[in-house]
């Protein structure tokens, strides 16, 4: 993590005033005051409903040892960088310390999966070299630059989430990065809203791949066609990654151990190697995530006899955490955030757990054109992968309805969190597997709680 002595090299320019510098590095970046800690950077950022400036004085109560603030915001005092507009100067300082690091870049975006991605590529980076990962899902334009300032200077790799909204902040995100690897996940109907198209999608993704330079590598997904034809807009050497048998790194002979992982073979075609390799992460579809990690540990030098040690030892991360309710029966968590393509993966994880799989599944949301079709898709995909499925949300009419024209007799329709708290409070059996999902504005969280064990 950066010092102050250090932002106020990266500021040059650009700052009005600034705090003695000193050489003992920030614990953090922040921008909620709520969230500040001994030694933290708090930056003050305006908002459409909030203005970061009148929260400096609690950020600096809670002992953050500085705060990056506009010159207009009227504070004095000591620990203050002052500047023109504190999120340019962020993205500005993320882009010169990113400059100055040796490491090297992972770069990752796609429609679902960035996060397990991540996770799992910095996992297995760490277990060989110096690592640095995206904390938690910092992918936009405010949390890359903070991502990028956690650089260490000994650091040898960097694993960057790269989650834009828009064609211009993806721009601005991959010329920030300078990513020397480029993972590209999937094209899918994720924030179509604000993208556009699924053609516009994948231009957006796309320049992610077409912004490494020519000794980089694009990891791509060799499944998806709209990921596979990204190998022709870029300089770096390509390399997809799948199920298919044009893929350079292949998975074959899979074998699924619901929450207690997946185990296959990897064929490296271009090393002309063969690898059984087990990984606890749950669900067939963290097969594609094991691929993209591996094709990293490739490209730094493992081989796959170290990879495959290694995967053995990735912990599932942040998404489809396993709880216990009230009454012993059993919880698949996953209710963060959704997609079509995650919903789908999520029931495929569901399906193979026994005896009665119920699916509490909500509204997924920014999906524009594509949103009754993609929930009716969710609604025949559950048909066949629970035995009782309960949907929340008015958009998710369309999963029960879907599903009961797939022949589903167990589906049913709430219109809050609260209702289908109160029914699986009732109904719920202890021998169950219930999983949650839906997008993060549902807060379905809040039902797990609401069942989980104390």
């Amino acid at each position: 993590m950066i010092s102050s002595r250090d932002l106020t090299n990266l500021l040059d320019g650009l700052l009005h005033e600034q705090p003695v510098a000193v050489d003992a590095p920030f614990t953090e970046i922040v921008i909620d005051s709520r969230e500040a800690t001994p030694g933290s950077l708090f930056v003050a950022l305006r908002g459409e409903h909030q203005d970061g400036h009148r929260f400096v004085d609690d950020a600096l109560a809670r002992r953050s040892s500085a705060a990056l603030v506009s010159r207009a915001s009227g504070l004095t005092g000591a620990g203050l960088f002052v500047v023109d507009d504190p999120l340019t100067a962020l993205q500005a300082a993320g882009r010169r310390w990113r400059e100055q690091v040796n490491a090297q870049v992972v770069g990752i975006t796609g429609s679902v999966g960035k996060t397990t991605v991540r996770e799992a590529t910095s996992q297995l980076l760490a277990q060989h070299f110096p690592t640095h990962q995206s904390p938690r899902n910092f992918n936009g334009d405010i949390g890359l630059p903070i991502a990028l300032l956690g650089i260490r200077p000994t650091d040898e790799w960097a694993v960057i989430e790269i989650g834009p909204y828009s064609q211009e902040e993806m721009e601005l995100l991959v010329s920030s990065a300078r990513a020397d690897v480029g993972i590209v996940t999937n094209v899918g109907p994720t924030h179509l809203e604000r993208f556009g198209t699924l053609d516009d999608t994948e231009r957006i993704k796309g320049l992610l791949p077409e912004s490494l330079p020519p000794t980089g590598l694009a990891v791509l997904n060799g499944d998806d066609p709209r990921v596979r034809r990204m190998s022709a807009r870029t300089q770096a050497r390509s390399l997809m990654y799948g199920l298919g048998q044009n893929c350079d790194l292949r998975a074959v002979d899979i074998e699924v151990h619901g929450f207690d992982g997946v185990e296959f073979n990897v064929i490296d075609r271009e090393g002309g190697n063969e690898q059984r390799v087990s990984t606890p992460l749950p669900g067939v579809h963290q097969v594609m995530t094991t691929l993209a990690a591996s094709a990293v540990g490739l490209s730094a030098g493992l081989d796959l006899s170290q990879i495959a040690e290694s995967v053995r030892h990735l912990s599932p991360g942040s998404r489809l955490v396993r709880r216990t309710a009230w009454n012993g029966a059993a919880i698949i968590d996953d209710s963060y955030n959704a997609a079509p393509l995650s919903m789908q993966a999520a029931l495929d994880l569901l399906r193979d757990c026994r005896p009665r799989r119920v699916a509490l599944l909500g509204d997924m949301y920014e999906l524009g054109s594509e949103e009754a079709p993609a929930h009716r898709e969710v609604g025949r995909y559950a048909a066949q992968c629970c035995d009782w499925l309960i949907a929340v949300g008015p958009r998710s009419r369309s999963i029960v309805n879907a599903a009961r024209e797939a022949g589903h007799s167990s589906a049913c329709w709430v219109e809050e969190a609260e209702q289908a708290a109160e029914i699986l409070r009732r109904s719920l059996e202890r021998n169950d597997t219930l999983l949650i999902k839906a997008s993060h504005a549902m807060h379905l969280e809040r039902v797990v709680e609401r069942l989980a064990a104390p």
